[in-house]
């Protein structure tokens, strides 16, 4: 029972820190990458659709992205679907592509993106908090119903805990990384 809890809350746990990297992946620093345009949908064909199921995304350079539709009759969707997003950057159509040009920066907006780093990142933290707190609810349901010993129960503690630890410290390495990535100019 316990080997399946255990196996359970570290793919919970997982799933969190997977979770919180996407997350960072939408968050702009000061090159452009494809992640900025994941979480876009555009009203295509009667319902909403990811950008990346009808068109193209690619980087030229590292201040541009370029969008080119599957479809060319969906090319203002796309660029609506764009402006409405919170990226703040407005598109220029340029015949059937789309042309986004990313703006440097200033320090004023990189420090309220390192924030938003660590509100998502805290996010991911309360996530594996919240894993943990549910295998400790199951643990102690199980010393209670006399499945396992107290010694046992307190070893799960101390193995969740380490797997808690574990899982916090990679979501801390994430935010080094992006918050480096931000701030550099």
């Amino acid at each position: 029972m316990l080997p399946q809890l255990f196996r359970d809350a570290e793919e919970r746990m997982r799933k969190a820190v997977e979770s919180t990297r996407s997350e960072f992946t939408s968050i702009r620093t000061g090159r452009a990458t494809a992640g900025l345009l994941d979480h876009v949908m555009v009203e295509a064909y009667g319902s909403e659709m990811p950008l990346r199921h009808v068109a193209n995304v690619a980087i030229p350079d590292p201040r541009s992205i370029t969008v080119t539709p599957h479809d060319k009759s969906i090319l203002g969707d796309i660029r609506k679907a764009i402006e409405k997003s919170d990226l703040g950057i407005t598109p220029n159509v340029d015949g059937n592509t789309i042309r986004l040009a990313l703006p440097a920066l200033n320090e004023e907006r990189r420090k309220e993106l390192v924030k938003l780093v660590h509100k998502r990142a805290e996010e991911g933290r309360v996530a594996i908090r919240n894993v943990r707190r549910d295998a400790h609810e199951h643990v102690k349901a199980a010393h209670k119903d006399h499945k396992v010993t107290e010694d046992e129960s307190r070893r799960a503690n101390e193995q969740l805990q380490k797997l808690t630890d574990k899982y916090i410290a990679e979501v801390d390495q994430l935010v080094a990384h992006k918050e480096k990535e931000i701030m550099e100019v």
